[in-house]
């Protein structure tokens, strides 16, 4: 197996005495993306997919599509770059229509060498649209993956059929974690109205780590994806429970580092001249409270290039989106990726 190394200059407080000093860490990036609407230019009749951006574009389809798997290789290849030098391990992802875009996208030309695998499941959900999840196969070897259905109904009775949790359990660095990705129902009809929906689904994500934690108290989870709630929100702050300060985290705690990071003003989308942060990472304290030569928590960040936002016009300063008006914008997403770094001392 090829090995990538990096040497960050770490600052470890110990018995309340700090200290920097070079050390050598095997890093891994482990990333979310929202790909805004990866649709193929095929019809198909099992779902609502022909309401989909490419879909009601009279022209250029096939261009278009190629250009948009072209644009978000390029922002995949480089999450977690600079400090790894090296494409991402695990990259969660959603708006995504079938399995056949995503292997689109691990085969094209920035990502094809990372050898990426993935996992996926088709979803329920009325707009055709799924989760998945790539990772690295020389780097993580899945156990066990499987779907969650979320359950949830309009008042009128009628079944809301949305997106399934996707759970992997796999093997990293020789250590078992469990990955949770995960599409939250929309704001659509407005926050309030729609709040129970997300929070039914919150309330789904705690039975499955409640369902892993019940075997193993310490394992090591994470949960990740577009909640399409902030971080202070209900279903995030109370459901999940997820914190955010590491003072007395407990191994099966979730932790939250989003939560700081929005109040200071970071968000990955915005809506009406506003910033939200629906997109995160979370995860259990033990991989906070874990010693220095196993796998542990170092850094969460939006991941911000230049070229990931309009330049000038209406929408100056937001996420360049890759669909508006009925056309293809040669943008990327109305989402900003995030990412966490994992690390392990060698």
């Amino acid at each position: 197996m090829k090995l990538y190394y990096i040497i960050l200059f770490l600052t470890f407080i110990i018995s309340h005495n700090s200290y920097s000093s070079e050390k050598r860490f095997k890093v891994h990036t482990l990333a979310f993306y929202n790909l805004e609407n990866l649709f193929d230019t095929i019809n198909d009749t099992s779902k609502r997919d022909e309401a989909s951006p490419i879909m009601e574009m009279k022209y250029n389809r096939s261009e278009v599509y190629n250009k948009k798997i072209k644009n978000l290789s390029k922002v995949i290849s480089g999450i977690g770059f600079e400090e790894t030098k090296t494409l991402p391990t695990i990259v969660g992802l959603c708006e995504v229509e079938n399995k056949n875009v995503v292997e689109d996208l691990i085969n094209s030309d920035l990502l094809k060498n990372a050898n990426y695998g993935i996992s996926h499941f088709d979803s329920p959900d009325e707009r055709g649209i799924d989760v998945a999840l790539i990772y690295r196969k020389n780097m993580f070897k899945i156990l066990n993956e499987n779907s969650a259905y979320l359950e949830l109904k309009y008042a009128s009775g009628k079944i809301n059929y949305t997106r399934d949790q996707l759970v992997v359990e796999g093997v990293l660095e020789n250590e078992k974690i469990y990955i949770i990705v995960n599409h939250w129902p929309s704001r659509s009809g407005g926050e309030l109205g729609s709040r129970p929906y997300r929070n039914k689904a919150a309330e789904l994500n705690m039975s499955i780590i409640d369902s892993i934690q019940s075997i193993n108290k310490n394992a090591k989870i994470i949960t990740m994806g577009d909640f399409n709630d902030d971080p202070t929100n209900e279903s995030i702050k109370k459901i999940l429970g997820a914190k955010d300060s590491r003072n007395n985290l407990k191994n099966s705690d979730l932790y939250n580092p989003w939560e700081n990071l929005f109040k200071s003003g970071v968000g990955t989308l915005v809506y009406r001249d506003n910033w939200n942060l629906f997109d995160q990472i979370i995860f259990t304290g033990s991989l906070i409270n874990e010693t220095k030569k196993r796998l542990r928590y170092y850094k969460s960040e939006v991941y911000s290039p230049k070229y990931l936002f309009n330049k000038s016009g209406r929408w100056k300063g937001y996420p360049f989106r890759s669909f508006w008006s009925g056309g293809f914008t040669d943008g990327y997403s109305d989402h900003l990726p995030v990412y966490m770094l994992l690390v392990r001392e060698l």
